[in-house]
């Protein structure tokens, strides 16, 4: 015979086997995340695999081309009136996105701490990087086309797969950022007109944005490691 048990708001449960499938039966939230974060932890994990087959790819192709890989540290390297310095402008790109995870940590912990004004600057600040960001790419991508002559189809400075990898892994990745960077716009100013004061003080908008931040950030390190340092 089963003994009830006490639950921790005072309703007797009925314990042992039957108190098992009254659990399993009854209509409760076993991890209370919000829809919005689950949703986009959802979308980062199905994002995570179309990277994954991105970079496999790319390292298939540079393991299988019979034809010579142009070296990242003479093709991305720039000159400031001496001699050319190498990857210095892809350096930059990666201290910009990682000092954007450092202020995107600090809107959600402003965020939580109902801290309306500090939030709003402080994803400002956040876009204001990822745009940066994405004009140095721009200026990246005019470098190979219009000085290298760099294209998807064909590349003068060696195997012809370079271009298409090339174009094909940061455009993505850049699309993600310049996404990104109207995403947290669109909350920095929904913070500033106290749409979410309106709402309880719930800030959790800004942990989410946060997330798919974080998961940008993350991506380029790989791409940084895996294409611009082999």
């Amino acid at each position: 015979m089963s003994e009830a048990v006490l639950s921790d708001t005072g309703e007797v449960l009925p314990g042992g086997m039957k108190g098992v499938v009254t659990d399993f039966s009854s209509d409760k939230q076993s991890f209370h995340t919000p829809w919005g974060k689950a949703m986009m932890w959802i979308f980062l994990l199905s994002d995570t695999f179309i990277f994954s087959c991105f970079l496999i790819s790319y390292m298939t192709v540079r393991m299988s081309t019979a034809d010579p890989w142009p070296n990242p540290s003479e093709v991305f390297a720039l000159s400031f009136g001496g001699d050319p310095i190498p990857l210095i402008l892809i350096a930059i790109m990666t201290f910009i996105l990682i000092t954007s995870s450092g202020t995107m940590a600090l809107a959600v912990n402003m965020g939580y701490r109902k801290n309306k004004r500090a939030t709003f600057w402080l994803i400002v600040a956040t876009a204001v990087l990822g745009a940066s960001f994405v004009g140095m790419q721009a200026f990246e991508w005019t470098k190979l086309i219009v000085d290298e002559g760099v294209r998807p189809w064909g590349n003068p400075m060696g195997a012809a797969q370079f271009g298409s990898s090339f174009f094909m892994i940061t455009g993505f990745h850049g699309m993600h950022v310049s996404a990104g960077v109207i995403y947290l716009l669109w909350v920095a100013f929904r913070v500033r007109a106290g749409v979410y004061d309106r709402r309880g003080g719930n800030y959790e908008i800004v942990e989410i944005a946060g997330l798919y931040w974080h998961f940008v950030d993350l991506v380029w390190v790989f791409i940084f490691a895996f294409f611009y340092l082999w």
